[in-house]
């Protein structure tokens, strides 16, 4: 996990220092935007900026656990990739922890990040509900980036029928434990 940090780290200094936000010599803990990157970081909304800055339950589970399911997805069209994994209570049948791995604009990761909250202590067939409609509605985002959103709903449906599918398998060979 800590190596996940570190690259979330030099990927959102990297990302000030092109911005213009952030200079080799200055850390990033104290930085003076450039008017530039003052310009850019309006076209986000806060909750955006937030999400991205501070993801929200990053990181995976082991797939080869029957109470996980994973759903990984991408849009060939922007190169953004999706992979947000549930773990499922079996004897309640609600979601008690959910991580995401994004690879993507921070649109993707906000929209990760929220979806990953969204469904943190739901019935699956709660969960289902979330629409891309409603993520893109909380963090105002631009039509232009409402494949981001799309994606998050996508990758929610592909996890619960994975976790389906593995719970099936489970059934079917009692053998199968959780890990």
């Amino acid at each position: 996990m800590s190596g996940n940090l570190i690259d979330v780290k030099m990927l959102r200094l990297a990302s000030k220092r092109i911005l213009g936000m952030a200079s080799r010599g200055t850390p990033s803990t104290s930085i003076s935007a450039s008017p530039e990157a003052q310009v850019a970081a309006r076209f986000y909304h806060e909750r955006v900026v937030d999400h991205y800055n501070n993801p929200r339950n990053v990181g995976s589970f082991d797939k080869n656990d029957s109470t996980v399911g994973t759903g990984l997805v991408g849009a060939p069209a922007c190169g953004d990739v999706m992979k947000l994994q549930i773990k499922v209570d079996e004897e309640t049948g609600k979601v008690v922890d959910a991580r995401f791995k994004t690879f993507g604009c921070g649109s993707a990761i906000a929209s990760s990040s929220v979806a990953t909250e969204w469904v943190k202590g739901k019935q699956l067939d709660e969960v289902l509900t979330i629409k891309n409609t409603e993520i893109a509605k909380h963090l105002s985002l631009p039509p232009v980036k409402l494949h981001c959103s799309m994606l998050a709903e996508d990758a929610i449906k592909a996890a619960i029928k994975d976790y389906e599918a593995n719970r099936s398998k489970a059934t079917a060979n009692p053998e199968a434990k959780a890990v």
